[in-house]
Protein backbone atom coordinates (compact mmCIF):
# COMPACT_ATOMS: atom_id res chain seq x y z
CA UNK A 1 0.00 0.00 0.00
CA UNK A 2 1.38 3.32 -0.91
CA UNK A 3 0.54 6.46 0.29
CA UNK A 4 0.75 9.98 -1.41
CA UNK A 5 1.04 13.36 0.48
CA UNK A 6 1.38 16.19 -2.24
CA UNK A 7 1.20 19.91 -0.64
CA UNK A 8 3.22 23.00 0.86
CA UNK A 9 3.47 20.67 4.50
CA UNK A 10 5.47 18.16 2.60
CA UNK A 11 7.18 20.47 0.64
CA UNK A 12 8.41 21.96 4.17
CA UNK A 13 8.62 19.00 5.50
CA UNK A 14 10.92 16.94 3.62
CA UNK A 15 13.21 20.21 2.56
CA UNK A 16 13.66 20.05 6.77
CA UNK A 17 13.96 16.33 6.09
CA UNK A 18 16.83 16.81 2.95
CA UNK A 19 18.36 19.17 4.75
CA UNK A 20 19.12 17.15 8.44
CA UNK A 21 19.70 13.48 6.41
CA UNK A 22 22.09 15.24 3.48
CA UNK A 23 24.75 12.44 2.97
CA UNK A 24 22.69 10.07 5.31
CA UNK A 25 23.20 6.08 3.86
CA UNK A 26 21.15 3.87 5.22
CA UNK A 27 22.90 0.16 5.28
CA UNK A 28 26.76 -1.40 6.96
CA UNK A 29 29.66 0.08 4.95
CA UNK A 30 31.90 -2.74 3.58
CA UNK A 31 34.66 -4.00 5.38
CA UNK A 32 37.45 -6.50 4.18
CA UNK A 33 36.31 -10.12 5.63
CA UNK A 34 38.81 -11.44 8.53
CA UNK A 35 40.69 -14.47 7.36
CA UNK A 36 43.75 -15.67 9.91
CA UNK A 37 46.20 -16.90 7.95
CA UNK A 38 49.83 -18.21 9.17
CA UNK A 39 53.03 -16.00 8.54
CA UNK A 40 54.73 -18.84 6.69
CA UNK A 41 54.05 -21.67 4.13
CA UNK A 42 53.74 -25.11 6.07
CA UNK A 43 56.05 -26.66 3.50
CA UNK A 44 59.38 -25.03 2.92
CA UNK A 45 59.41 -23.65 -0.31
CA UNK A 46 62.46 -25.90 -2.42
CA UNK A 47 65.48 -24.14 -3.07
CA UNK A 48 65.75 -21.23 -5.21
CA UNK A 49 62.16 -20.40 -4.78
CA UNK A 50 62.01 -17.53 -2.84
CA UNK A 51 63.43 -14.99 -5.32
CA UNK A 52 61.40 -11.73 -5.51
CA UNK A 53 61.41 -11.29 -9.19
CA UNK A 54 57.95 -10.44 -11.65
CA UNK A 55 55.73 -13.46 -12.81
CA UNK A 56 53.38 -11.90 -14.70
CA UNK A 57 54.50 -13.12 -17.83
CA UNK A 58 56.14 -16.05 -15.75
CA UNK A 59 55.97 -18.15 -19.10
CA UNK A 60 59.13 -15.90 -20.78
CA UNK A 61 61.40 -17.58 -18.29
CA UNK A 62 60.84 -20.96 -20.24
CA UNK A 63 62.60 -19.58 -23.67
CA UNK A 64 60.39 -21.36 -25.75
CA UNK A 65 59.35 -19.55 -28.72
CA UNK A 66 56.60 -21.75 -29.56
CA UNK A 67 55.05 -21.48 -25.99
CA UNK A 68 55.38 -17.97 -26.07
CA UNK A 69 53.11 -18.08 -29.72
CA UNK A 70 50.71 -19.94 -27.94
CA UNK A 71 49.91 -17.99 -25.12
CA UNK A 72 49.88 -14.96 -27.01
CA UNK A 73 47.49 -16.28 -29.54
CA UNK A 74 45.11 -17.86 -26.72
CA UNK A 75 45.05 -14.27 -24.93
CA UNK A 76 44.22 -13.12 -28.34
CA UNK A 77 41.59 -15.26 -29.36
CA UNK A 78 40.34 -17.85 -26.43
CA UNK A 79 36.59 -17.84 -26.44
CA UNK A 80 36.42 -18.64 -22.75
CA UNK A 81 38.24 -14.78 -22.19
CA UNK A 82 36.27 -13.04 -24.66
CA UNK A 83 32.92 -14.33 -22.77
CA UNK A 84 34.62 -12.49 -19.75
CA UNK A 85 35.48 -9.90 -21.75
CA UNK A 86 31.48 -9.58 -22.74
CA UNK A 87 30.46 -10.02 -18.90
CA UNK A 88 32.15 -6.86 -18.45
CA UNK A 89 31.11 -4.67 -20.93
CA UNK A 90 27.30 -6.18 -19.55
CA UNK A 91 29.02 -4.99 -15.71
CA UNK A 92 29.99 -1.50 -17.00
CA UNK A 93 27.06 -0.85 -18.49
CA UNK A 94 24.37 -1.63 -15.38
CA UNK A 95 27.13 0.38 -13.67
CA UNK A 96 26.24 3.47 -15.63
CA UNK A 97 22.57 2.44 -15.18
CA UNK A 98 22.53 2.93 -11.72
CA UNK A 99 24.47 6.40 -12.08
CA UNK A 100 21.86 7.56 -14.23
CA UNK A 101 19.06 7.22 -11.64
CA UNK A 102 21.02 10.20 -9.90
CA UNK A 103 19.65 12.79 -12.68
CA UNK A 104 15.98 13.64 -13.33
CA UNK A 105 13.77 11.56 -15.77
CA UNK A 106 12.32 13.45 -18.51
CA UNK A 107 9.45 11.80 -21.24
CA UNK A 108 7.73 13.40 -23.88
CA UNK A 109 4.50 12.91 -25.12
CA UNK A 110 2.30 13.48 -27.95
CA UNK A 111 -1.35 12.14 -28.24
CA UNK A 112 -4.78 12.64 -31.11
CA UNK A 113 -7.97 11.62 -29.98
CA UNK A 114 -11.55 11.99 -32.07
CA UNK A 115 -14.60 12.11 -30.21
CA UNK A 116 -18.21 12.43 -30.21
CA UNK A 117 -20.91 14.08 -27.61
CA UNK A 118 -24.70 14.45 -27.26
CA UNK A 119 -26.27 17.55 -26.08
CA UNK A 120 -29.43 17.95 -25.20
CA UNK A 121 -31.52 21.29 -24.82
CA UNK A 122 -35.08 21.85 -23.95
CA UNK A 123 -37.24 24.05 -26.45
CA UNK A 124 -40.90 25.35 -25.70
CA UNK A 125 -44.08 23.47 -26.81
CA UNK A 126 -46.93 25.91 -29.24
CA UNK A 127 -49.49 23.36 -28.38
CA UNK A 128 -49.15 23.92 -24.26
CA UNK A 129 -46.79 24.23 -21.59
CA UNK A 130 -44.93 21.04 -22.24
CA UNK A 131 -41.39 21.12 -23.26
CA UNK A 132 -39.51 19.02 -25.95
CA UNK A 133 -35.65 17.85 -25.69
CA UNK A 134 -33.42 18.58 -29.10
CA UNK A 135 -30.34 16.37 -29.17
CA UNK A 136 -27.19 17.46 -30.73
CA UNK A 137 -24.19 15.38 -31.55
CA UNK A 138 -21.14 17.28 -31.77
CA UNK A 139 -17.97 15.78 -33.29
CA UNK A 140 -14.63 16.81 -32.46
CA UNK A 141 -11.03 16.39 -32.26
CA UNK A 142 -8.77 16.75 -29.29
CA UNK A 143 -4.36 17.07 -29.54
CA UNK A 144 -1.95 16.95 -26.74
CA UNK A 145 1.32 17.18 -26.33
CA UNK A 146 3.98 17.97 -23.94
CA UNK A 147 7.04 16.90 -21.08
CA UNK A 148 6.73 14.98 -17.65
CA UNK A 149 9.64 15.09 -15.55
CA UNK A 150 10.62 13.37 -12.02
CA UNK A 151 13.66 13.41 -10.16
CA UNK A 152 13.84 10.92 -6.95
CA UNK A 153 15.87 12.62 -3.90
CA UNK A 154 17.97 10.12 -2.93
CA UNK A 155 17.77 10.88 1.00
CA UNK A 156 18.47 8.16 2.57
CA UNK A 157 21.23 6.58 0.18
CA UNK A 158 18.95 3.92 -1.89
CA UNK A 159 20.87 5.27 -5.20
CA UNK A 160 24.15 5.56 -3.76
CA UNK A 161 24.06 2.24 -2.26
CA UNK A 162 23.05 0.84 -5.62
CA UNK A 163 26.02 2.23 -7.59
CA UNK A 164 28.48 1.27 -5.32
CA UNK A 165 27.14 -1.99 -5.93
CA UNK A 166 27.42 -1.60 -9.80
CA UNK A 167 31.13 -0.52 -9.06
CA UNK A 168 31.80 -3.39 -7.02
CA UNK A 169 30.45 -5.99 -9.41
CA UNK A 170 32.53 -4.26 -12.24
CA UNK A 171 35.42 -4.71 -9.73
CA UNK A 172 33.89 -8.50 -9.66
CA UNK A 173 33.65 -9.08 -13.35
CA UNK A 174 37.06 -8.07 -13.88
CA UNK A 175 39.05 -10.12 -11.83
CA UNK A 176 36.86 -12.65 -13.23
CA UNK A 177 38.55 -12.36 -16.64
CA UNK A 178 41.75 -12.23 -15.23
CA UNK A 179 41.45 -15.28 -13.73
CA UNK A 180 40.52 -16.88 -16.56
CA UNK A 181 43.29 -15.60 -17.74
CA UNK A 182 45.35 -16.78 -15.42
CA UNK A 183 43.68 -20.65 -15.68
CA UNK A 184 43.80 -19.88 -19.42
CA UNK A 185 48.07 -19.68 -19.53
CA UNK A 186 48.47 -22.06 -16.85
CA UNK A 187 46.33 -24.59 -19.12
CA UNK A 188 47.65 -23.69 -22.29
CA UNK A 189 51.39 -24.13 -20.82
CA UNK A 190 50.44 -26.90 -18.90
CA UNK A 191 49.17 -28.49 -22.39
CA UNK A 192 52.27 -27.74 -24.52
CA UNK A 193 54.63 -29.41 -21.27
CA UNK A 194 52.52 -32.55 -21.77
CA UNK A 195 52.51 -32.90 -25.58
CA UNK A 196 56.44 -32.63 -25.56
CA UNK A 197 56.44 -35.72 -22.88
CA UNK A 198 54.36 -37.49 -25.47
CA UNK A 199 56.53 -36.92 -28.09
CA UNK A 200 59.60 -37.15 -25.93
CA UNK A 201 58.45 -40.47 -24.61
CA UNK A 202 57.32 -41.41 -28.51
CA UNK A 203 61.00 -40.37 -29.76
CA UNK A 204 62.11 -43.24 -26.39
CA UNK A 205 59.82 -45.81 -27.62
CA UNK A 206 61.39 -45.54 -30.99
CA UNK A 207 64.68 -45.98 -29.85
CA UNK A 208 64.46 -48.77 -28.10
CA UNK A 209 62.22 -50.16 -30.31
CA UNK A 210 65.11 -50.13 -33.49
CA UNK A 211 67.64 -51.46 -30.55
CA UNK A 212 65.32 -54.50 -29.63
CA UNK A 213 65.14 -54.94 -33.61
CA UNK A 214 68.74 -55.15 -33.71
CA UNK A 215 68.47 -57.72 -30.93
CA UNK A 216 65.98 -59.68 -32.39
CA UNK A 217 68.31 -60.55 -35.72
CA UNK A 218 70.69 -61.01 -33.28
CA UNK A 219 69.16 -63.80 -31.21
CA UNK A 220 68.38 -65.45 -34.83
CA UNK A 221 71.99 -65.34 -35.66
CA UNK A 222 72.57 -66.83 -32.46
CA UNK A 223 70.16 -69.41 -32.81
CA UNK A 224 71.06 -69.80 -36.86
CA UNK A 225 74.70 -70.92 -35.11
CA UNK A 226 73.55 -73.20 -32.49
CA UNK A 227 74.40 -70.68 -29.68
CA UNK A 228 70.89 -69.83 -28.65
CA UNK A 229 67.46 -71.63 -28.18
CA UNK A 230 64.44 -70.43 -30.48
CA UNK A 231 62.65 -69.98 -26.75
CA UNK A 232 65.59 -66.59 -26.91
CA UNK A 233 64.34 -65.82 -30.94
CA UNK A 234 60.86 -65.85 -29.38
CA UNK A 235 61.31 -63.77 -26.41
CA UNK A 236 63.23 -61.22 -28.32
CA UNK A 237 60.29 -60.93 -31.17
CA UNK A 238 57.47 -60.25 -27.96
CA UNK A 239 60.07 -57.18 -26.27
CA UNK A 240 59.94 -55.86 -29.69
CA UNK A 241 56.13 -56.40 -30.27
CA UNK A 242 55.05 -54.99 -26.87
CA UNK A 243 56.64 -51.77 -27.28
CA UNK A 244 55.80 -51.42 -31.31
CA UNK A 245 52.30 -51.23 -29.73
CA UNK A 246 53.22 -48.87 -27.48
CA UNK A 247 53.67 -46.06 -30.18
CA UNK A 248 50.51 -45.82 -31.89
CA UNK A 249 48.99 -44.96 -28.46
CA UNK A 250 51.31 -42.87 -27.86
CA UNK A 251 51.01 -40.85 -31.38
CA UNK A 252 46.88 -41.12 -30.46
CA UNK A 253 47.65 -39.15 -27.09
CA UNK A 254 50.04 -36.16 -28.86
CA UNK A 255 47.32 -36.04 -31.67
CA UNK A 256 44.39 -35.73 -28.95
CA UNK A 257 46.62 -32.81 -26.92
CA UNK A 258 47.71 -30.66 -30.50
CA UNK A 259 43.49 -30.68 -30.52
CA UNK A 260 43.48 -29.49 -27.42
CA UNK A 261 45.54 -26.69 -27.60
CA UNK A 262 43.97 -25.91 -30.50
CA UNK A 263 40.26 -25.25 -28.68
CA UNK A 264 42.32 -23.29 -26.18
CA UNK A 265 43.71 -20.83 -28.79
CA UNK A 266 39.95 -20.19 -30.37
CA UNK A 267 40.57 -22.56 -33.63
CA UNK A 268 39.41 -25.68 -34.78
CA UNK A 269 41.20 -29.31 -33.30
CA UNK A 270 43.13 -29.39 -36.02
CA UNK A 271 44.47 -25.67 -36.75
CA UNK A 272 47.71 -26.73 -35.08
CA UNK A 273 48.63 -29.86 -36.38
CA UNK A 274 51.24 -28.55 -38.62
CA UNK A 275 52.75 -26.32 -36.27
CA UNK A 276 53.55 -28.53 -33.26
CA UNK A 277 53.56 -32.09 -34.96
CA UNK A 278 57.67 -31.39 -35.29
CA UNK A 279 59.18 -33.18 -32.29
CA UNK A 280 61.03 -30.29 -30.13
CA UNK A 281 62.85 -30.85 -26.53
CA UNK A 282 61.17 -29.89 -23.14
CA UNK A 283 61.90 -26.93 -21.36
CA UNK A 284 65.13 -27.65 -18.89
CA UNK A 285 64.71 -24.59 -17.07
CA UNK A 286 63.88 -24.71 -13.53
CA UNK A 287 62.90 -20.75 -12.51
CA UNK A 288 63.05 -18.72 -9.49
CA UNK A 289 59.47 -18.42 -8.28
CA UNK A 290 58.40 -15.27 -6.34
CA UNK A 291 56.25 -17.41 -3.63
CA UNK A 292 56.29 -14.85 -0.79
CA UNK A 293 53.86 -15.10 2.36
CA UNK A 294 50.03 -16.42 2.70
CA UNK A 295 49.02 -13.03 2.95
CA UNK A 296 50.24 -12.25 0.31
CA UNK A 297 47.78 -14.44 -1.81
CA UNK A 298 44.97 -12.11 -0.83
CA UNK A 299 46.59 -9.20 -3.56
CA UNK A 300 47.58 -12.17 -5.79
CA UNK A 301 44.93 -13.83 -7.04
CA UNK A 302 42.15 -12.38 -9.21
CA UNK A 303 39.67 -15.26 -7.67
CA UNK A 304 40.04 -13.94 -4.17
CA UNK A 305 39.47 -10.22 -5.40
CA UNK A 306 36.26 -11.23 -6.94
CA UNK A 307 35.11 -12.99 -4.30
CA UNK A 308 35.77 -10.24 -2.29
CA UNK A 309 34.35 -7.56 -4.87
CA UNK A 310 31.78 -9.87 -4.18
CA UNK A 311 31.23 -9.11 -0.31
CA UNK A 312 31.21 -5.34 -1.04
CA UNK A 313 28.26 -5.49 -3.85
CA UNK A 314 26.69 -8.10 -1.37
CA UNK A 315 26.97 -5.42 1.32
CA UNK A 316 25.85 -2.16 -0.88
CA UNK A 317 22.19 -4.34 -1.58
CA UNK A 318 21.49 -4.88 2.28
CA UNK A 319 21.48 -0.72 2.45
CA UNK A 320 19.48 -0.48 -1.13
CA UNK A 321 17.03 -2.91 0.41
CA UNK A 322 17.00 -1.32 3.55
CA UNK A 323 16.11 2.15 2.10
CA UNK A 324 12.96 0.98 0.94
CA UNK A 325 11.87 1.12 4.86
CA UNK A 326 11.96 4.83 4.64
CA UNK A 327 10.35 7.43 2.76
CA UNK A 328 11.13 8.32 -0.88
CA UNK A 329 10.59 12.32 -2.02
CA UNK A 330 9.87 12.39 -6.16
CA UNK A 331 9.77 16.21 -7.33
CA UNK A 332 7.53 15.77 -10.24
CA UNK A 333 6.58 18.46 -12.88
CA UNK A 334 4.82 18.56 -16.60
CA UNK A 335 3.45 20.81 -18.83
CA UNK A 336 1.48 20.02 -21.99
CA UNK A 337 -0.10 22.08 -24.60
CA UNK A 338 -4.26 21.11 -25.07
CA UNK A 339 -6.32 21.96 -27.72
CA UNK A 340 -9.05 20.89 -30.15
CA UNK A 341 -7.12 22.45 -33.46
CA UNK A 342 -3.73 21.55 -34.37
CA UNK A 343 -3.01 25.16 -35.77
CA UNK A 344 -3.74 26.45 -32.69
CA UNK A 345 -2.37 24.08 -30.05
CA UNK A 346 0.86 26.07 -28.89
CA UNK A 347 -1.54 28.91 -28.46
CA UNK A 348 -0.48 30.39 -24.50
CA UNK A 349 -3.95 29.82 -23.28
CA UNK A 350 -3.74 25.91 -24.31
CA UNK A 351 -0.74 25.87 -21.93
CA UNK A 352 -0.93 23.39 -18.95
CA UNK A 353 1.67 22.91 -16.10
CA UNK A 354 2.15 20.83 -12.73
CA UNK A 355 4.89 20.50 -10.41
CA UNK A 356 5.05 19.75 -7.07
CA UNK A 357 6.51 16.69 -4.61
CA UNK A 358 5.35 13.48 -3.97
CA UNK A 359 5.68 11.73 -1.20
CA UNK A 360 5.60 7.38 -0.86
CA UNK A 361 6.14 5.98 2.05
CA UNK A 362 5.80 1.87 2.12
CA UNK A 363 3.57 1.52 5.41
CA UNK A 364 2.57 -1.71 5.25
CA UNK A 365 3.23 -4.75 2.86
CA UNK A 366 3.07 -8.06 5.04
CA UNK A 367 6.64 -7.78 5.80
CA UNK A 368 8.23 -7.76 2.36
CA UNK A 369 10.35 -5.11 2.43
CA UNK A 370 11.98 -6.58 6.00
CA UNK A 371 12.19 -9.86 4.46
CA UNK A 372 14.08 -8.80 1.24
CA UNK A 373 16.33 -6.98 4.01
CA UNK A 374 16.69 -10.53 5.41
CA UNK A 375 16.92 -11.87 1.96
CA UNK A 376 19.91 -9.48 1.01
CA UNK A 377 21.94 -9.79 4.64
CA UNK A 378 21.81 -13.57 4.11
CA UNK A 379 23.52 -13.21 0.34
CA UNK A 380 25.90 -11.27 2.24
CA UNK A 381 26.71 -14.11 4.75
CA UNK A 382 27.09 -16.33 1.86
CA UNK A 383 29.29 -14.27 0.34
CA UNK A 384 31.96 -13.88 2.99
CA UNK A 385 31.88 -17.50 3.28
CA UNK A 386 32.50 -18.13 -0.43
CA UNK A 387 35.80 -15.05 -0.07
CA UNK A 388 36.73 -17.30 2.96
CA UNK A 389 36.63 -20.38 0.87
CA UNK A 390 38.50 -18.71 -2.09
CA UNK A 391 41.54 -18.65 0.27
CA UNK A 392 41.66 -21.43 2.15
CA UNK A 393 41.39 -23.13 -1.32
CA UNK A 394 43.86 -20.89 -2.77
CA UNK A 395 46.16 -22.16 0.64
CA UNK A 396 45.66 -25.25 -0.30
CA UNK A 397 46.73 -25.40 -3.92
CA UNK A 398 50.05 -23.62 -2.89
CA UNK A 399 50.66 -25.88 -0.41
CA UNK A 400 50.33 -29.06 -2.66
CA UNK A 401 52.32 -27.18 -5.55
CA UNK A 402 55.20 -26.67 -3.00
CA UNK A 403 55.33 -30.14 -1.75
CA UNK A 404 54.55 -31.67 -4.91
CA UNK A 405 57.82 -29.56 -6.26
CA UNK A 406 60.16 -30.49 -3.69
CA UNK A 407 59.48 -34.22 -3.68
CA UNK A 408 59.19 -34.45 -7.67
CA UNK A 409 62.54 -33.13 -7.81
CA UNK A 410 64.28 -35.77 -5.34
CA UNK A 411 62.22 -38.27 -7.63
CA UNK A 412 63.81 -37.14 -10.56
CA UNK A 413 67.31 -37.00 -9.46
CA UNK A 414 66.40 -40.39 -7.90
CA UNK A 415 65.19 -41.58 -11.96
CA UNK A 416 68.17 -40.11 -13.38
CA UNK A 417 70.23 -42.31 -11.19
CA UNK A 418 68.21 -45.30 -12.51
CA UNK A 419 68.39 -44.75 -15.99
CA UNK A 420 72.45 -44.63 -16.12
CA UNK A 421 72.11 -47.96 -13.91
CA UNK A 422 70.06 -49.54 -16.61
CA UNK A 423 72.20 -48.49 -19.41
CA UNK A 424 74.99 -49.65 -17.84
CA UNK A 425 73.05 -52.88 -16.48
CA UNK A 426 72.24 -53.50 -20.35
CA UNK A 427 75.50 -53.26 -21.53
CA UNK A 428 77.00 -55.95 -19.14
CA UNK A 429 74.15 -58.47 -20.08
CA UNK A 430 74.80 -58.07 -23.57
CA UNK A 431 77.87 -58.31 -23.52
CA UNK A 432 78.04 -61.42 -21.24
CA UNK A 433 75.01 -63.03 -23.58
CA UNK A 434 77.31 -63.01 -26.81
CA UNK A 435 80.13 -64.45 -24.77
CA UNK A 436 77.77 -67.12 -23.93
CA UNK A 437 78.27 -66.50 -20.14
CA UNK A 438 74.60 -65.44 -19.44
CA UNK A 439 71.43 -66.72 -20.77
CA UNK A 440 69.02 -64.00 -22.70
CA UNK A 441 66.77 -63.51 -20.24
CA UNK A 442 69.05 -61.28 -18.37
CA UNK A 443 69.19 -59.46 -21.75
CA UNK A 444 65.18 -59.20 -21.99
CA UNK A 445 64.79 -57.93 -17.81
CA UNK A 446 68.17 -55.14 -18.50
CA UNK A 447 66.36 -53.98 -21.44
CA UNK A 448 62.69 -54.03 -20.22
CA UNK A 449 64.65 -51.90 -17.08
CA UNK A 450 65.86 -49.46 -19.41
CA UNK A 451 63.06 -48.79 -21.22
CA UNK A 452 60.91 -48.24 -18.06
CA UNK A 453 63.21 -46.19 -16.52
CA UNK A 454 63.61 -43.41 -19.50
CA UNK A 455 59.84 -43.51 -19.85
CA UNK A 456 59.47 -42.81 -16.23
CA UNK A 457 62.16 -39.99 -16.18
CA UNK A 458 60.73 -38.09 -19.40
CA UNK A 459 57.25 -38.22 -17.25
CA UNK A 460 59.11 -37.01 -14.32
CA UNK A 461 60.46 -34.58 -15.53
CA UNK A 462 57.38 -33.11 -17.14
CA UNK A 463 55.77 -33.38 -14.20
CA UNK A 464 58.67 -31.70 -12.51
CA UNK A 465 57.68 -28.44 -15.48
CA UNK A 466 53.66 -28.70 -14.82
CA UNK A 467 53.93 -28.42 -11.06
CA UNK A 468 55.85 -25.63 -11.48
CA UNK A 469 53.03 -24.14 -13.81
CA UNK A 470 50.48 -24.96 -10.83
CA UNK A 471 52.62 -23.36 -8.65
CA UNK A 472 52.93 -20.08 -10.84
CA UNK A 473 48.99 -20.54 -11.28
CA UNK A 474 48.25 -21.24 -7.54
CA UNK A 475 49.96 -17.38 -6.74
CA UNK A 476 48.06 -15.81 -8.74
CA UNK A 477 50.83 -15.44 -11.99
CA UNK A 478 49.75 -14.37 -15.38
CA UNK A 479 47.33 -11.76 -15.22
CA UNK A 480 49.32 -8.57 -14.87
Amino acid sequence: MHIEYPGKAVILSFCISAVIHSGCTVGPDYKRPEVTLPQHWANPAPQGLETRREFARWWKIFEDQTLDWLIDKAISDNLDLKLAGARIAQARAASRQSVARFGPEVNASGSYARYQDRLEAAEPDRAGPQRQRAVETIVDNQYQTGFDAGWELDLFGGIRRSVEAGEAELEASAEARRDVLVTLVAEVARSYIELRVLQKRRAIAELHRKAQDHCVQLTRRQYESGFASSLDESNARMQAAETAARIPLLEASERQTIHKIGILLGGCPGALIQKLTPVADLPMVFPAVPVGVPSELLRRRPDIREAEAQVHAATARVGVAMADLYPKLTITGSIAYLSNSLNTLYRGENLLWLSGPTAKWRLFDTGQSQAMVHVQEALEEEAVITYKQKVLSAMLEVEDALIALAKLEAHRKALADAVQASRKSLQLARQLYIAGEADFLRVLVAEQSLYKEEDAFAQSMGDALIRLISLYKALGGGWG
